[in-house]
């Protein structure tokens, strides 16, 4: 093999410890809210400038209390922002996780590809004769196009 960007294999265990890490943070996370796309978009974002002006508010807001109408729950969006605060660092460290998973998922599917690829080239080459001009044949199929029709477009008469 010319190409070994990784050489990773998980234990038994170590499997299971990372099956029961998740399965943690799926009961403990089920309170998450989904959203189907359409709710996405028409929802009113918080961007870096909105989220300094949320922050101030909640101080000016807790301050002021009295002047707020009646219907408006501060301590639930007291919560909202506490509630910010502890997520936000739980999702950029399951995001550099995801990052790390996803590199190191292409990583062994390019090896796996590029040793295949080099193995086939040998068979092809070396295995004529052999008794494995069935097995050659087995895996070329993975570059066999199907025929593709040519449309050819007769003018309009005019």
């Amino acid at each position: 093999m010319t190409q070994n960007l990784i050489d990773l294999e998980l234990s038994a265990q170590s499997l299971a410890a990372i099956d029961a890490a998740l399965a943690t943070l799926e009961i403990e996370l089920t309170p998450l809210l989904g959203l189907d796309p359409e709710s996405r978009r028409g929802l009113t974002k918080m961007g870096d400038k909105s989220e300094a002006f949320c922050r101030q508010a909640v101080v000016a807001f807790s301050q002021n209390a009295d002047v707020l109408p009646r219907n408006f729950d501060l301590p639930a969006y007291q919560r909202d922002l506490a509630t910010l605060d502890a997520l936000r660092p739980r999702r950029q460290r399951l995001d550099r996780l995801q990052e790390l998973l996803e590199d190191s998922e292409m990583a062994v599917g390019s090896d796996l590809m590029t040793a295949s690829l080099e193995g086939y080239a040998v068979l092809k080459v070396a295995g004529k004769g052999t008794g494995l001009d069935g097995l050659r044949q087995m895996l070329s199929a993975r570059f066999n196009r199907g025929r593709r029709e040519t449309v050819v477009l007769e003018p309009t008469p005019a």
